[in-house]
C-alpha cells in the first residue's frame, strides 16, 4: 500500500502530532514499511492458534490478604490538622 503525504497529514491529525514538512517523506516511508509488514503477518496461517492477552503467563504474585490489627486511632488522629475524638475533620466538598 502506497502511503502519501496526504495520508501522513491525516494520520498526524488523528494522532495529534505536528511533523515538520521535511519529516513527512520519511514518515510516509516508515508507515509504508509498517503496513507492508502487516501484510506479511496477515499471510501467516493462524488457524488453531489460541488468542493471547499477554505473551508471558500472568500469575498473581500478591501476598494473601490476612486480617491484622489496625493502627491505634489516637496515634492516627495526632497527625490530623483538625479532629474530633472519632475522625478526621475536613472541609465540606459538596453542597
Amino acid at each position: 500500500m502506497k502511503i502519501t503525504e496526504e495520508m501522513v497529514d491525516y494520520i498526524s491529525v488523528l494522532s495529534r502530532l505536528k511533523p515538520e514538512p521535511e519529516e513527512k517523506a520519511q514518515l510516509a516511508t516508515e508507515l509504508e514499511r509498517i503496513v507492508s509488514y502487516m501484510d506479511v503477518l496477515n499471510r501467516l496461517d493462524t488457524a488453531g492458534v489460541e488468542p493471547l492477552s499477554h505473551v508471558f503467563p500472568i500469575k498473581n504474585v500478591m501476598r494473601p490478604d490476612l486480617p491484622c490489627p489496625s493502627l491505634p486511632r489516637e496515634g492516627l488522629l495526632k497527625n490530623a490538622p483538625s479532629e474530633d475524638p472519632e475522625a478526621f475533620l475536613v472541609p465540606k466538598a459538596v453542597e
